[in-house]
């Protein structure tokens, strides 16, 4: 095949077929998970350092679950089980519907990370700071909020960008809910019509999944080193 018309077959491929937005979808689905995925993961890790042995054992738990759960029967479970079989809708329309489904398989998912790279950063933090916070009466919630935690996240940077890198390209798993619009369906799609081009079209999704990951390990990496807490 001459290079110039496979180049024009390829462009055709790209008018056909909304490549930038499939990829839009995924960061979406990538930042809306990481936003719940944090907040959830957080709770968590006050669970799992709470002096309360019920809630220790409720985040451990939660975490020895789900992170020991492949994402892809989270995704199962939410979609014929809590949709299909309990009837639980989170929107009228469709693509709206599934796509919070995704949001909360990798949210739920996510979640157990979240919470093990948050206590990875309380481990930096010197045990006689949370002492010295009992001694002057402050209850563990309140030491936890403004001396521990603040503490942590800014030790467990590296991790949590792991963690976001990893989410990236779990986003692709919202498939099997029923986000059509994404990149793994799209690219299912592409081959399964234009075989012919399928290296240049599985080329240019893993380009595009480089340009997403890359600056997120720069950025996360740069922020660890600035921010960590000096001994």
């Amino acid at each position: 095949m001459r290079t110039d018309g496979f180049v024009s077959q390829f462009a055709d491929l790209f008018d056909e077929y909304d490549v930038l937005g499939a990829f839009w979808v995924n960061i979406q689905l990538t930042l809306w998970s990481a936003l719940f995925a944090t907040i959830l993961g957080t709770i968590l890790a006050l669970f799992r350092i709470s002096p309360v042995p019920s809630l220790r054992w409720a985040g451990t738990a939660y975490v020895n679950v789900f992170r020991n759960t492949p994402l892809t029967i989270i995704m199962v479970l939410l979609s014929l089980g809590v949709w299909t079989q309990l009837g639980v809708k989170l929107s009228g329309d469709f693509a709206t519907n599934f796509f919070r489904f995704g949001v909360v398989g990798l949210s739920i998912y996510t979640a157990s990370f979240v919470c093990e790279s948050i206590r990875s950063g309380v481990n930096t933090v010197p045990i006689g700071q949370a002492e010295a916070a009992r001694s002057v009466g402050l209850s563990f919630l309140p030491a936890a909020r403004l001396i521990i935690l603040p503490q942590a996240f800014r030790g467990s940077i590296a991790p949590l960008g792991s963690t976001l890198i990893a989410l990236t390209k779990n986003s692709t798993v919202a498939s099997v809910v029923g986000v059509s619009t994404e990149t793994s369906s799209l690219l299912k799609n592409m081959i399964e019509f234009h075989s012919s081009l399928m290296v240049a079209i599985f080329l240019t999704f893993a380009l595009g999944y480089v340009i997403l990951v890359i600056p997120v390990g720069l950025a996360t990496t740069a922020l660890s080193r600035r921010l960590a807490v000096k001994r």
